[in-house]
């Protein structure tokens, strides 16, 4: 009798707290989000990364906050005509959401817009602790340059982002390595300079000297070849096929396929050899590396496994991970390739995040596959992004931890 009154009284009290903190109202510091248009005061953000949204839309009947992803949030009408409302804590870092105002899907005016979801859209930065190494800060900066080129394979001009050093254009003799770094699927060339600051990335590392300087290409991987529906392609080998036999590669899940090859062709057949004479390269395999985040990640692992002879630093961001079972001459492969990097946020690796539907990690376990690499002789990294899931924080500190690794002989 004695332990159940006691249990009664626990729950009564524990009770009471939830109540309470549901009823408390959100911390009243909030400040305009350092992602909005110049000048406006919405969406807002507090010290608990809650967001305070509004719209004015005085003839809807219903409007929801939607973060991509699913979280949705209904606001609420003021008789000024204005919609209003705030969210729950978010995680640190940027989020794409949208107004769905009566069913449909509109951006929020006050925001800038990043492309993102397949669609130019809003966004919504959430300050971090760590921000820090991707503020805009007074130190040498260089040049995040929007640059087209031609590709035969594609037969079209295409366009790129191309960041080279502060020191670039200060010695016409000296020559750097290059990264070439893959956005993620529904995003394109500008995601990695606008919503993963890679430009601030490196210019605040080498201003403290954590890093060499190397030139960084992005390139648009998405829209060649996509997301394959159904089962593999004739021919095609599973993901865990020796290196080279197949260019196609599982989605996440099990969601169909993606087939690589014709944004191989791109990169291996034009935009590297146009990128080695167009800039200061060191153009050869000891100083090229890829690296790539989800889709971007799969696109990396799956073409530098398949292209050993052109990359020697390898960086795979929530997309994967490789395996023993992957690599056919592991003397070969150490020979050859300096650097193995898999990563992912905390979240996508909790197990408990997989049970409940989330996503999670996939092409077998990433931390063993990165563990056995390295017992192998392999110079294989792996790390964890904290409090974070499937998003650009994740991929934002990848890169920073990333970045130091490259290019250290």
């Amino acid at each position: 009798m004695k332990t159940l009154l006691s249990l009664l009284t626990f729950a009564s009290a524990f009770l009471g707290q939830v109540c309470l903190a549901q009823t408390n109202e959100p911390a009243d510091d909030w400040k305009p989000a350092t992602s909005n248009q110049g000048g406006k005061q919405y969406p807002q953000v507090n010290s608990e990364r809650r967001v305070r949204a509004r719209i004015v839309a005085p003839q809807a009947q219903n409007v929801v906050l939607e973060f991509l992803g699913g979280a949705k949030y209904p606001l609420t009408k003021g008789d000024d005509g204005a919609w209003v409302g705030i969210t729950r804590p978010q995680d640190e870092g940027f989020h794409y959401y949208q107004f769905m105002i009566d069913g449909a899907g509109v951006p929020d005016p006050c925001s800038m817009y990043f492309y993102g979801g397949g669609r130019w859209g809003s966004g919504v930065e959430i300050p971090a602790k760590d921000q820090e190494f991707y503020d805009l800060k007074n130190v040498p900066h260089g040049q995040l340059r929007d640059v087209l080129y031609f590709s035969k394979t594609s037969d079209s001009n295409r366009r790129c982002f191309v960041y080279t050093p502060p020191d670039y254009d200060k010695d016409a003799s000296r020559r750097f390595p290059v990264l070439y770094l893959q956005h993620g699927m529904g995003e394109d060339e500008t995601g990695w300079g606008n919503q993963g600051h890679a430009n601030l990335i490196m210019d605040n590392l080498l201003a403290e000297a954590k890093v060499k300087p190397f030139i960084i290409v992005m390139e648009n991987g998405g829209g060649m070849g996509g997301p394959r529906r159904g089962g593999p392609s004739a021919g095609a080998a599973p993901a865990s096929a020796p290196a080279g036999t197949t260019n196609t590669t599982p989605a996440p899940g099990g969601r169909g396929m993606f087939n690589f090859s014709a944004f191989e062709r791109v990169l291996i057949d034009d935009l590297i050899p146009w990128v080695d004479s167009t800039y200061r390269t060191m153009a050869d395999q000891p100083h090229r590396a890829m690296a790539g985040l989800s889709m971007g990640g799969m696109q990396t692992r799956t073409i530098t496994l398949a292209n050993l002879d052109k990359f020697s630093h390898i960086g795979v961001f929530s997309g994967g991970s490789i395996a023993l079972t992957n690599i056919t001459d592991i003397a070969a492969f150490k020979q050859k390739v300096k650097l193995v990097f898999v990563s992912y946020g905390s979240r996508e690796v909790d197990p408990a995040n997989a049970r409940s539907g989330g996503r999670g990690p996939f092409g077998g376990d990433p931390q063993a596959n990165t563990e056995a690499l390295k017992q192998a002789g392999v110079n294989s990294h792996y790390y964890i992004s904290p409090e974070t899931a499937h998003e650009w924080q994740s991929w934002r500190r990848s890169l920073y931890q990333f970045a130091p690794l490259l290019f250290q002989d």
